[in-house]
């Protein structure tokens, strides 16, 4: 293993590729006004991505280190590629609810009090609600989870992936 690959160049490049494609999905959706009715779909399609970005570091790292590549390599280039991709999303994510559309977040929340009164809340419990998940909604809380729900995914995925293409070198 003394020629093994640097895996900073391929999280750094792959990391990057995701949050490109993870920004381009949600600009699609919000120029053709359909971000707000159809959030589960960017959401399946940016985790569709995401696997498919992941196992192609992976794969690349392998390639890249003669075809070796231990469990806790896979985890590392995975967890890697999904941290980078989850800080280029906040960047984009506070430029996008802080210029581009500064009132997204009341939008949601309207669109999600609409959705508790037609599922049988009273207005008191929706306003409990409103102001629990406004408590919640902020930078300081939402920055940091996500991160963490990206790495957790990017760990899932990469143990997966780093558990069927590992390849350990013979030591003799």
């Amino acid at each position: 293993m003394e020629n093994q690959t640097d895996s900073k160049g391929i999280i750094l490049n792959y990391g990057l590729i995701l949050g490109v494609i993870g920004i381009f999905i949600h600009l699609v959706f919000y120029a053709t006004g359909n971000l707000l009715e159809y959030s589960w779909l960017t959401g399946v399609i940016g985790l569709i991505a995401t696997v498919i970005i992941i196992v192609i570091g992976i794969k690349k790292f392998k390639t890249s280190n003669n075809s070796f590549l231990s469990f806790g390599q896979a985890l590392k280039v995975g967890v890697g590629i999904a941290v980078v991709s989850a800080v280029i999303s906040v960047i984009y994510t506070l430029i996008f609810t802080n210029m581009i559309e500064p009132d997204f977040q009341q939008q949601v929340m309207e669109l999600q009090k609409q959705e508790w009164l037609e599922s049988g809340m009273s207005d008191d419990q929706i306003e409990t609600s409103a102001e629990m998940v406004e408590k919640f909604n902020g930078p300081a809380i939402t920055i940091p989870v996500g991160i963490v729900m990206s790495a957790f995914i990017g760990f899932i995925i990469s143990a997966i992936a780093g558990a069927v293409m590992q390849k350990k070198e013979d030591v003799f």
